[in-house]
């Protein structure tokens, strides 16, 4: 049942990002491209990697969430329904992806696997972290909450106003209310 779902899933996630080439809007692409890496986020959660599994579904939803906000503030054509083409080059496009996808291929097919050593660990995610980071866990879980703090400073010092001064002036609302 599981290579079942995951078989459906690979289908989903293929399908989805070859409709991002072949629909004929961003918006339509937005969610094709949404659903691909939703499916992709599925499969992870069936190889039993729920932390990269909710991971990337969360931050590909929020990706396409506030992609599709831009678009709408951006483009020309607001509601992103006007029939456009996201081909550009088919021709060179098409050559190329041929041929990574023949070498991608011919790699997965002909280069011998290796034969896994030992057991699935107990916490796969936990084993990649190490695996990845080492004993320099902790220093990038700091980093990260220090750079969380960065941006939030940057933001409230690249704020020229708050939200009680409406028309420009420092203490507008306070200057109101003491004049009435």
């Amino acid at each position: 049942m599981q290579l079942v779902l995951f078989c459906a899933l690979a289908l989903v996630a293929v399908a989805a990002g070859a409709a991002v080439f072949r629909v004929d809007s961003m918006a339509r692409a937005t969610y094709a491209l949404a659903l691909s890496f939703i499916a992709v986020g599925a499969e992870l959660l069936l190889l039993d990697l729920a932390y990269l599994g909710v991971v990337t579904i969360l931050m590909m939803v929020m990706e396409m969430a506030i992609m599709a906000v831009f678009m709408v503030m951006s483009m020309m054509n607001p509601g992103g329904l006007m029939p456009m083409s996201m081909m550009h080059n088919k021709r060179g496009a098409a050559v190329l992806s041929a041929g990574v996808f023949v070498t991608l291929a011919a790699g997965a097919l002909l280069v011998p696997w290796p034969v896994r050593r030992g057991t699935t660990p107990e916490d796969p995610t936990r084993a990649a972290g190490e695996a990845v980071m080492g004993t320099k866990m902790l220093v990038m879980m700091t980093v990260g909450a220090v750079l969380f703090a960065t941006i939030v400073a940057a933001v409230v010092l690249a704020a020229h106003r708050s939200r009680y001064e409406r028309d420009g002036s420092p203490h507008s609302e306070a200057a109101s209310r003491g004049a009435s």
